[in-house]
């Protein structure tokens, strides 16, 4: 059962640029899952998905926060590009991409306006992608601009010109 917030966050990620945005990831890296995601220090929410390889998260639903990428992202306020968790001495025995059975990572911050950290726009696949490349990076990190911009304007503050 969700509760008021996952409601909200489902709600906010109901939006059809925000699902054009996760198509265009979808596209451009061949990622078959990418998601926004409301990220606190104690929840993941997903606001909005694209599921194509039956990862099994719909909007509203959650992860346990303490074992997502997402919450690292949430301390750090850095982006992170794995093409192939295996090759990747720093992930490959990571617990996160075991448990999810995922080769290939990508999660960007997503921060309104104001500086508040909303979320992150996140993907996975188990097969490797090139995620690393400088245009590859470059689309990513507009998608997940036009995505707070869009939540920021949700959120009742302008937004940017």
């Amino acid at each position: 059962m969700k509760d008021e917030l996952a409601v909200e966050v489902a709600r906010e990620g109901d939006d059809p640029e925000i699902s054009a945005i996760l198509l265009e990831v979808c596209h451009a890296t061949r990622m078959g899952f990418v998601a926004v995601a409301r990220v606190t220090e104690d929840r993941w929410i997903a606001a909005q998905v694209i599921d194509r390889i039956e990862f099994g998260l719909e909007p509203g639903e959650e992860l346990d926060v303490k074992k997502t990428i997402c919450d690292d992202i949430r301390q750090c306020g850095q982006a992170i590009f794995i093409d192939r968790i295996t090759d990747d001495p720093e992930w490959r025995t990571h617990p996160v991409p075991i448990l999810y059975g995922f080769e290939s990572y990508a999660s960007l911050p997503i921060c309104l306006k104001d500086g508040t950290f909303y979320g992150t726009l996140c993907a996975i696949d188990p097969e490797p992608r090139p995620l690393s490349g400088r245009d590859t990076i470059a689309l990513l990190k507009r998608c997940a601009e036009r995505v707070a911009e869009i939540l920021t304007a949700r959120h009742g503050h302008p937004a940017p010109a």
